[in-house]
């Protein structure tokens, strides 16, 4: 007959026994991944949340001694407030920018021959009742190929046309194209009565002698879009959305105060204006220099015959 005895409680466990006698069995390292396999508990050590903790602080206490190198090193360089200045100004003008409307600009030349018309055309998305006290001035650079006729300018001013005027000084208009240099020219824009929203300028232009070319007869002219500047007697959205910087010119054509033009970021219909002008051929040289010779010879033949003949002279 086998004796029972009572099953100890594991909390009447004498305090003097081993902690390691409490601790249960250890199993191989296979077992103990099998025993882990079929369960979804995760077991973690009762010291873990100890030692994370720990290391949290030393990370915090790590960045925050970084973050207050950093700080030091800027206020030292004195960008402290540069990059987040600089963020808020760059969200500023995208956010104006998007709700203006778009600067179009419209180049192009009237008739035919190697005298033309520069015509410009500048549309602005809002309404020009806002814009009354704006003035819109067109600074155009004329390439070597062409040149404009100041005196021309000055009669067209006199019968009010155009309102245009030559900036370079020591020009030439008899000059061909390979001895002359760009010029410049101001032209005050008007409102445009087919629109209500539009400015126009005019600009007459003339060809200038070129070269003779050895084989093909024709050469071409590049005309680069214009500088936009406008001013206005107050602030409007439309300024602050393509404004891009302040250039000295005279505040009107009769006026010979100096104000800050704002130069505008424009939107061009074309990306230039390209002129096709005719040239001679050099294997005609020759030729032509023979039949101007013998003409001029034959005319002038003609004139003296005709002033012996028919004139009275006194002597």
């Amino acid at each position: 007959m086998r004796e029972s005895f009572p099953q100890q409680q594991p909390w009447r466990t004498s305090r003097r026994v081993r902690r390691s006698s409490l601790r249960p069995p250890t199993r191989p390292r296979g077992e103990r991944h099998k025993a882990c396999a079929g369960s979804s508990v995760r077991f973690s050590s009762p010291r873990a949340p100890l030692g994370s903790a720990f290391s949290s602080v030393l990370a915090a206490r790590a960045v925050g001694v970084w973050a207050v190198a950093w700080l030091l090193l800027w206020e030292a360089a004195g960008l402290t407030s540069t990059p987040a200045a600089a963020f808020t100004a760059a969200l500023t003008d995208a956010g104006i920018r998007a709700t203006c409307s778009e600067i179009i600009l419209r180049q192009e030349v009237l008739k035919d021959g190697f005298h033309r018309d520069l015509l410009i055309k500048v549309k602005f998305g809002e309404s020009i009742e806002d814009l009354q006290t704006c003035r819109l001035l067109i600074k155009q650079y004329i390439p070597t190929g062409l040149f404009v006729d100041p005196y021309e300018l000055a009669s067209l001013r006199e019968r009010n046309i155009t309102e245009a005027v030559m900036v370079s000084e020591d020009f030439n208009i008899e000059a061909p194209n390979y001895l002359s240099k760009e010029s410049e020219v101001l032209i005050y824009a008007r409102q445009d009565s087919q629109c209500i929203d539009c400015f126009q300028a005019f600009l007459p232009v003339h060809y200038r002698y070129h070269r003779p070319h050895s084989k093909d007869g024709e050469t071409f002219i590049v005309v680069n879009n214009p500088d936009l500047l406008m001013y206005c007697d107050q602030e409007f959205p439309i300024l602050k959305c393509w404004a891009q910087k302040q250039v000295a010119a005279p505040c009107a054509l009769k006026n010979k105060d100096i104000c800050q033009w704002n130069d505008m970021k424009y939107k061009s219909v074309y990306k230039n204006v390209t002129l096709q002008v005719p040239v001679g051929l050099t294997i005609h040289t020759s030729l032509v220099c023979s039949v101007t010779l013998l003409i001029t010879i034959l005319c002038s033949t003609l004139i003296l015959v005709a002033v012996f003949k028919y004139g009275h002279f006194s002597l």
